[in-house]
């Protein structure tokens, strides 16, 4: 017998269950993988709570990295031994689980398992923002909010080596040295300064062609303030809470404004569109570019705790629940 945290009624972090689970054999089309790293994010949390609700009981979490230990009928991808990682299906917190083939890709050997446990999801979000959404050109200038989290310093690191001027909000001095560490030319300790003016400020009155928010209720509105006309709102989160519905009026009055909610899992649902994320996000790893540092493990088993640091703005960058 293995162990994964099961959910059996939402709520608070304290049901989140480290329980013992019979895995089986993989059947057509599936691995089972034998996990060393799994990513902790705030969909984690939604799913926790049930703002977007499962079928209970359920193993949460969307992503993590391990070794393949057995294949079923028809999987071609991959074999037994192979290094892999995959973002997007639920089910991530356990020792070992049952996947879709089609979902894994092969780790390169330069990128660890912490690592790829680490940066799947967030690292593909970064790639779906700021390669896919608004493909980042040199010479623009952009704000991320939560410059210092997981998405953020990722963020960061990649448009700043494609040649734009970064903006990004931190809460804390700590988190505005480590955002400027990682590529933010202008982090804005957002409790303390107007980052509406200091946007107008940077910008000399000219604004941005894209915000990319994941915070979502706190800064929604003041995001908008910070575009250009026909400027792109990114809103791709919402750890504050969700935003207040807007009239698609305001979108008008503001500046013929562009608005949209992405979903990565939308942005890799073909093999083909998975496979190319991923290269990118590996490549640019590996080449030095973007640095993915794990800043907090917890054991799987505490999954509750590290759910109260992540839910307590106790994090910075990302995070690992080890196995």
């Amino acid at each position: 017998m293995t162990h994964a945290i099961r959910i059996h009624e939402t709520g608070g972090p304290e049901v989140l269950k480290w329980e013992e689970v019979d895995v089986g054999a993989p059947g057509p089309g599936q691995v089972r993988l034998r996990q060393e790293a799994v990513g902790l994010n705030f969909i984690d949390i939604y799913h926790r709570k049930g703002v977007y609700p499962q079928k209970l009981p359920f193993t949460p979490g969307v992503e993590g990295a391990g070794v393949v230990e057995a294949v079923g009928p028809n999987v071609s991808f991959v074999k037994p031994g192979d290094r892999v990682a995959y973002a997007g299906a639920i089910g991530s917190y356990a020792e070992q689980r049952l996947i879709a083939a089609d979902r894994l890709v092969q780790l390169p050997d330069a990128i660890s398992s912490q690592q790829a446990g680490a940066m799947m999801l967030q690292g593909l979000t970064a790639h779906m923002l700021i390669r896919q959404i608004h493909a980042v050109k040199p010479g623009e200038t952009i704000l991320i909010q939560a410059a210092a989290g997981g998405v953020g310093l990722i963020v960061c690191q990649w448009a700043k080596a494609l040649g734009a001027t970064v903006i990004g909000t931190v809460g804390s001095e700590e988190k505005a040295e480590l955002a400027r560490a990682h590529g933010c030319d202008h982090p804005i300790l957002y409790k303390q300064i107007d980052f509406v003016a200091e946007v107008d400020r940077i910008t000399r009155g000219k604004k941005l062609p894209v915000v990319y928010d994941g915070v979502g209720k706190d800064t929604f509105l003041k995001s908008l303030d910070c575009l250009a006309p026909r400027g792109m709102m990114v809103s791709f989160g919402g750890a504050s809470g969700a935003p207040e519905p807007i009239a698609p009026g305001v979108l008008s009055q503001k500046g013929s404004l562009f608005l949209t909610r992405p979903t990565l899992f939308d942005y890799i649902a073909e093999r083909s569109e998975l496979e190319q994320s991923a290269r990118a996000l590996f490549d640019v790893v590996a080449s030095g570019k973007v640095k993915v540092e794990v800043k907090q493990r917890f054991p799987l088993k505490d999954a509750a705790e590290a759910h109260r640091a992540l839910e307590g703005r106790r994090t910075t960058g990302s995070t690992v629940l080890t196995v």
